[in-house]
């Protein structure tokens, strides 16, 4: 279920799907961008085996609430925009941006900011001899077994390259460089064009 509407309980929601469940339709459930309080009430009436959530080196907010809520539940988590919307690819500073672009984070002080992260963490991974995007990812696979990234792609070459991650060991030391280069550009901005979609259906 790809967004939760509040107009609708979720407990009504997720009823009707059990019911295609038992009516051998479906075999999993799984819900998108939920809070940590509709996750616990989604799993009260039939088990959900996955929540689909924005998760990267930029985007880690759900590791306060959501994340243990999805673990508490032995749920897996399926990351989207593991690249940070297009930002940890090899055509980042080629790209042309528009300031209508719905990717907020390549907007104004934004988009300056965000050069500057790139460039630093280019140069971390220079020293490794493995692309940005293969370190992005293996850092959100170091994050947990139980985390499965979905980055996008248009060409062949990009998924064989990405697929490559999973043989990137990263130590506890790489972790915490790879956060300490995020932290010193915060300005990253919000994942949309306003306040980021707020998490507080239940």
């Amino acid at each position: 279920m790809h967004r939760i509407d509040p107009q609708v309980p979720i407990e009504e929601s997720i009823g009707a799907m059990s019911e295609l469940v038992k009516e051998g339709k479906v075999r999993y459930l799984g819900i998108c961008e939920a809070s940590a309080k509709s996750i616990e009430r989604a799993n009260a009436i039939h088990p959900i085996a996955a929540l689909q959530s924005e998760y990267s080196v930029l985007t880690r907010d759900i590791e306060n609430e959501i994340l243990p809520a999805v673990r508490k539940n032995k749920m897996s988590l399926i990351s989207f925009s593991p690249l940070g919307r297009g930002m940890f690819t090899e055509n980042f500073d080629s790209l042309e941006f528009s300031i209508n672009d719905s990717r907020f984070r390549f907007q104004g002080e934004h988009l300056e900011n965000n050069k500057k992260l790139v460039k630093k963490l280019s140069e971390f991974v220079d020293e490794k001899g493995i692309s940005t995007s293969q370190l992005v990812l293996a850092w959100l696979l170091a994050q947990g077994d139980d985390i499965i990234p979905i980055p996008g792609t248009k060409r062949q070459k990009y998924i064989e390259q990405n697929i490559k991650a999973v043989d990137v060991e990263l130590s506890a030391e790489d972790i915490r460089t790879i956060i300490d280069i995020v932290n010193e550009y915060p300005n990253t901005g919000e994942r949309y064009g306003v306040d980021s979609l707020k998490l507080t259906n239940g």
